[in-house]
């Protein structure tokens, strides 16, 4: 799939919704929704080389893979969180949106722990 195939599908949504929502609003959101997800699912479909790249990185440059592991994740929060707040907003909820994504910053915050306390535990070791 490459960016016209994107635009494309996104261009014809958007006349979509532009002629739904004048007829029929609650339709429009939708389909606003259901389009928002097939095009998240379609980028998620090449998600799978970009991890394959970072597990090669990271076994030859000598890092566990729980962090690799833990870094995608964290990733993954953001970028599905950011989903669920403009999916928010599209259908007039951007306080409901907000909540989302404040959920997503208390979720990264825990995922990220570990990794705080080993960099922590790293520098205290190399101090002397």
């Amino acid at each position: 799939m490459d960016i016209f195939q994107v635009l494309g599908f996104t261009l014809i949504t958007l006349v979509l919704l532009l002629v739904l929502r004048q007829t029929n609003p609650s339709a429009s959101t939708l389909v606003g929704v259901v389009a928002g997800v097939t095009l998240l699912l379609l980028a998620v479909s090449q998600l799978r080389a970009i991890v394959g790249v970072f597990g090669d990185l990271a076994a030859r440059a000598g890092v566990s893979q729980v962090y690799v592991a833990t870094v995608l994740k964290v990733i993954g929060i953001a970028y599905l969180t950011e989903f669920g707040a403009q999916i928010c907003r599209d259908a007039g909820e951007g306080a409901l949106g907000s909540k989302v994504e404040l959920a997503g910053k208390v979720l990264i915050l825990v995922l990220a722990i570990p990794i705080v306390l080993a960099v922590l535990d790293t520098i205290l070791k190399i101090l002397p």
